[in-house]
This record gives structure tokens, C-alpha cells and sequence, in this order.
């Protein structure tokens, strides 16, 4: 498992490994790490070293900052879990909020969502992919979780769920707790993404869309977004709204109602969560010495 690492550590695509973990492509490097990491094949602290040796050897790059940026955030959660016990997994959350959420009574809401059939085509190409390879980038996980907690209203429950029978990195604390605060249910700010935003600034062109969403494959890139196609569009594009691609789902989120209980959400420029401007500076990467006991 080391050797493995050590190979593509040394990869040169590695360099590129930042730019892929905050778009919406996940990098195979990651994708190795994160599913090693969740089956026990693999230490955090021999990522750490490993890519530290990397460092040494090579200079440090943004890809490898960020690999350890996970590795923190995997630690912290582990730790948050600790410390709020099976609150983790209630509806209300670790703080114990009573919230109402959106009524389903037959699912179909939820298997919009899960289907990737919301007619948001970064959240429908997000979810497509979760189902067709067990992945899906960080970035991709906020933005969805968002979504559904958010602009459907569901109950953040039903995607933690979901997330733990379809992800192959699946892991307990990190799942959960991304979840709960993508819920905003932690006693912290909550982070609604803007999903319109998210996908002009990270998949700029649209290819990650029509990667997963091949009904929108003649969409240019300044449409592609956000699905207000006029009827004339929809000729030229070859694409019927609520035929071959899904009307959007409305969503049910008022700035300022009762949803809204906290004094500010950002557009998430950079990304807010994990990572990003939502909860300040976050941890501080950790130096080789505090792995060396």
C-alpha cells in the first residue's frame, strides 16, 4: 500500500490534484486516499509522512496542502463526533434544534434528488456520478447536501443515509458530520451554497455537466447553468424541458424567513465548509513532529 502511495505521489499529475479537488472532478490520487483510508488500508499517518517526504524531496504544492487539509478535517470530525455522541445522527442535531422539514410522504422528492433528475444540472451531474463510480468530490458533496437540506427542505437525514449506502469512501464521522452541518444544525453559521454560482465558478465550460447529463450535451456554456431556456432555446438545443430533462425543482429557501436563523449566509466564493471561508481558518496543518511519538 505504501509502494502504491509512493507512486502516485510521484505522479506529476499530482500537481493538478488541487484545481480537480475543488472543482467538481476527483482526482484518482484522492479517490485512492480517501477509499484506503475509509477500509483501514492505510494510516493517516503514513499519508502524512509519505506526502511530507514527498515535500521534502520535491517542494510543497497546493495539491499536497490540500491532501493533508483532508486528512485534518477527517481528524476533526472523528474528534466532533466524540465529543457530541449520538446527536450526530438526530434530526434536530447535536444542538437539538426542533426544525420542520419539507413533507415527502411518498418520496418523490428524494428520489429526484437521488436520481439526478432536480433539472439543477450541477446537482443532477453530482449525483449521476455518485451512483454510476461511488464517488463524488468534496466540493460536489456540499454543494448536493446543501441543495437538499436547504432548497428542497428535506430532512438532512435521508442524504447522510443515502450518501452511507452509495459512497465507497464512506466514513461514519466525516459523512454524519458534513451532513449535520451542511444542515446547519451544529450551532455554527450555516453555509447555503449557491448552486448557480458554484457551477459558473467551477465548471466554468459546463464538460462536467455534459460529462453526467448528456441531455444537455448542445448547451453552451452561458445557458448550461441554469435551466431558463426560452422555447426557442430548447428548438436550437434539441433539449424539452420537462420531456427530456427535468423543470426545476423550486426551491423553498427565503432569506430572512423562517429558515433563515442565522445573520448571514455567504455565496460561498471559494467554497464555504470544509476548506473554505465558512468556518474561518479551520485548523492549522499539523508539522511531521507531531506525528513522531
Amino acid at each position: 500500500m505504501v509502494a502504491k502511495l509512493d507512486r502516485r505521489a510521484g505522479d506529476p499529475t499530482l500537481t493538478h490534484a488541487h484545481s480537480l479537488t475543488h472543482s467538481f472532478s476527483l482526482s484518482l490520487s484522492l479517490s485512492f486516499v480517501r477509499q484506503a483510508l475509509a477500509h483501514g488500508c492505510i494510516s493517516p499517518r503514513t499519508i502524512f509522512s509519505e506526502i511530507s517526504r514527498y515535500e521534502r524531496a520535491n517542494g510543497a504544492n497546493k495539491s499536497t496542502y490540500w491532501v493533508i487539509f483532508e486528512l485534518i478535517w477527517r481528524d476533526f470530525f472523528k474528534f466532533y463526533a466524540l465529543s457530541v455522541g449520538d446527536g450526530i445522527f438526530h434530526s434536530g442535531g447535536p444542538v437539538g434544534k426542533r426544525k420542520v422539514w419539507e413533507k415527502d410522504p411518498n418520496g418523490s422528492k428524494f428520489r429526484r434528488w437521488v436520481e439526478g433528475r432536480t433539472g439543477w444540472p450541477l446537482v443532477d451531474a453530482n449525483m449521476r456520478e455518485l451512483a454510476a463510480t461511488g464517488f463524488m468530490s468534496n466540493r460536489g458533496r456540499q454543494n448536493v447536501a446543501s441543495f437538499l437540506c436547504l432548497d428542497m427542505g428535506l430532512d438532512w437525514r435521508l442524504g447522510a443515509d443515502y450518501f452511507e449506502h452509495a459512497l465507497l469512501d464512506y466514513d461514519v464521522a466525516s459523512n454524519w458530520g458534513n451532513w449535520v452541518s451542511a444542515a446547519g444544525l451544529t450551532g455554527g453559521r450555516v453555509n447555503k451554497f449557491n448552486i448557480y454560482k458554484q457551477s459558473k465558478d467551477y465548471d466554468k465550460e459546463g464538460e462536467y455537466i455534459r460529462t453526467w447529463v448528456p441531455e444537455l450535451a448542445n448547451v453552451p456554456a452561458e445557458k448550461i447553468h441554469e435551466m431558463k431556456l426560452s422555447i426557442k432555446d430548447q428548438e436550437a438545443f434539441g433539449v424539452q424541458l420537462g420531456v427530456d430533462y427535468p423543470v426545476p425543482i423550486k426551491s423553498v429557501f427565503k432569506f430572512g424567513g423562517a429558515a433563515d436563523d442565522t445573520k448571514r449566509f455567504g455565496t460561498n466564493k471559494g467554497g464555504a465548509g470544509r476548506g473554505g471561508k465558512g468556518r474561518g481558518r479551520g485548523p492549522r496543518r499539523p508539522k511531521l513532529a507531531d506525528y513522531e511519538h
